[in-house]
C-alpha cells in the first residue's frame, strides 16, 4: 500500500509532467480550478488547485473535505502511484471504475485530452 508521502510525491510528479506537456495536453491542464484527490485506502484527501498547467497541493485532510472541489479524483494510493509512473493507463482505470473523475461537463470535455 502506498504511503501518504508516496502519494504526495506522485502528485508532485504529475504536476511536473503537466507543466512540461505540449499541445492539447498543455491546453487542457491550463485550467484554473479547485482540485481534490481522495486516496481511499489511506482515508485522506489532497486539496489544492490546478492552475497554470500545474497542480498545487495546499493541504492533506483526513476523510472527505466539506467543500467540493471543481475537479475531483478518487482512487487508491497504489493506483495513483502506478498511473503517474506509467504502469496504469488512466482511461482504462477510469473505464473499469478503479479511478473516479468528477467535474463539470465543460471541464470533462477539456480534460478528455489528458486521457
Amino acid at each position: 500500500m502506498a504511503t501518504i508521502e508516496e502519494c504526495r510525491t506522485a502528485l508532485d510528479k504529475l504536476s511536473d509532467n503537466l507543466a512540461g506537456a505540449e499541445g492539447d495536453v498543455r491546453s487542457a491542464a491550463a485550467l484554473n480550478r479547485s482540485l481534490s484527490c481522495r486516496i481511499t485506502d489511506l482515508d485522506i484527501t489532497f486539496v489544492g488547485r490546478l492552475k497554470d498547467g500545474r497542480i498545487e497541493v495546499l493541504d492533506a485532510l483526513p476523510g472527505t473535505p466539506r467543500e467540493r472541489a471543481q475537479i475531483r479524483l478518487t482512487m487508491s494510493g497504489d493506483d495513483l502511484v502506478s498511473m503517474v509512473n506509467g504502469e496504469l493507463n488512466f482511461a482504462k482505470a477510469w473505464g473499469s471504475g478503479r479511478v473516479r473523475l468528477e467535474a463539470g461537463l465543460r471541464d470533462l470535455f477539456r480534460l478528455r485530452s489528458l486521457l
